[in-house]
C-alpha cells in the first residue's frame, strides 16, 4: 500500500514535469502500463490530473473559495487543530500567523495571552488589535480579497527584517513528497520566506487538505516541520516517512 502511494506521488511529480505518456511512465517506474493507468485514474479521481489519450496532464486549478466560505467548512476540525497548535506555544513567544481559516482560528485563541504576532491575515486585525497582551505587526502589501491576506514585495520586505519563534501556516493542499500548494506564486513566495524566518514551522491542515493538489504553485515540505491535523494516522504515514512530526488534533498525540 505504501509503495503504491509513493509511486503515485512520484507519478504526479513526473506529470508536472511533462512526462505524461503511459508507456514512458511504465518504463520509468518499472511497472505495467495497466498499473500506470490505474494510478492515473486514482490521481484523476483525486482531482490531481486530467486523463488524456495515452496519458495525463495536470488538472486545471480548482476554483478558490472565499475566506468566509472556508471558515464555515469543517469548523469543528479547524477549531480542534487550532487548540492543539496552541498547546505548542509558550507565553511571550513571537509568532508568524499566515493566512487561512485554520490559522485564523488559532489567532482567535491568543486573546488573553502575551505575544508578538506577525501576520498577513487581515481577518485577525479586529480580533487582536485591541488585545492587551498582543503586539500586532501587520504585513502590508497587495491584498487578495478572496483570502483577505496580503502578499507581494512590500510584505516580504517587512518580513525579512523580523524573525519568530514559530510559524503557523496552512495551504490549499498538502501533498507528501511535493509540499504545500496555493493559487498564486506570490502566496508561495511569502509562505516560503515565512518558513525561513521562523525557528519552528507548523502546518495546520484538516483531513480534506491532505493529498489535495488542486493549485499550481508549490512550496516544499521540510523534515522537522510539524503537521497538525485531524486526519487518521494511516493517512499521515507518508508525511512521517518524509521526516515531518505529527500532532493529531483528535488525541493530542505527538509522533516523530
Amino acid at each position: 500500500m505504501r509503495q503504491r502511494r509513493q509511486r503515485r506521488d512520484a507519478i504526479l511529480a513526473a506529470v508536472a514535469a511533462g512526462d505524461s505518456d503511459v508507456d514512458g511512465l511504465a518504463a520509468r517506474f518499472g511497472v505495467s502500463a495497466s498499473t500506470i493507468r490505474r494510478d492515473l485514474q486514482d490521481l484523476s479521481t483525486r482531482g490531481a490530473v486530467a486523463r488524456t489519450y495515452g496519458g495525463a496532464m495536470l488538472a486545471a486549478p480548482a476554483p478558490e473559495s472565499s475566506l468566509s466560505a472556508r471558515e464555515a467548512e469543517n469548523r469543528a476540525a479547524k477549531e480542534a487543530i487550532a487548540a492543539t497548535a496552541l498547546s505548542e506555544v509558550e507565553e511571550g513567544e513571537t509568532l508568524i500567523l499566515d493566512g487561512g481559516s485554520t490559522v485564523a482560528a488559532l489567532g482567535r485563541l491568543l486573546r488573553g495571552r502575551r505575544h508578538r504576532v506577525i501576520t498577513n491575515n487581515l481577518a485577525l486585525i479586529p480580533v487582536l488589535a485591541d488585545a492587551p497582551g498582543i503586539d500586532l505587526v501587520v504585513l502590508g502589501g497587495a491584498l487578495r480579497p478572496i483570502s483577505m491576506g496580503t502578499t507581494g514585495p512590500l510584505a516580504e520586505m517587512t518580513l525579512r527584517r523580523m524573525t519568530a519563534d514559530r510559524l503557523f501556516t496552512s495551504a490549499d493542499g498538502v501533498v507528501a513528497g511535493r509540499g504545500l500548494c496555493e493559487a498564486t506564486l506570490d502566496q508561495i513566495s511569502l509562505k516560503t520566506l515565512m518558513t525561513e524566518q521562523a525557528a519552528a514551522v507548523y502546518v495546520l491542515a484538516d483531513a480534506s487538505k491532505l493529498g489535495r493538489a488542486g493549485q499550481p504553485f508549490w512550496a516544499p515540505l521540510r523534515p522537522g516541520w510539524v503537521l497538525v491535523t485531524d486526519a487518521p494516522e494511516r493517512s499521515c504515514e507518508r508525511f512521517l516517512a518524509s521526516g515531518l512530526r505529527l500532532r493529531r488534533a483528535s488525541d493530542g498525540a505527538s509522533q516523530d
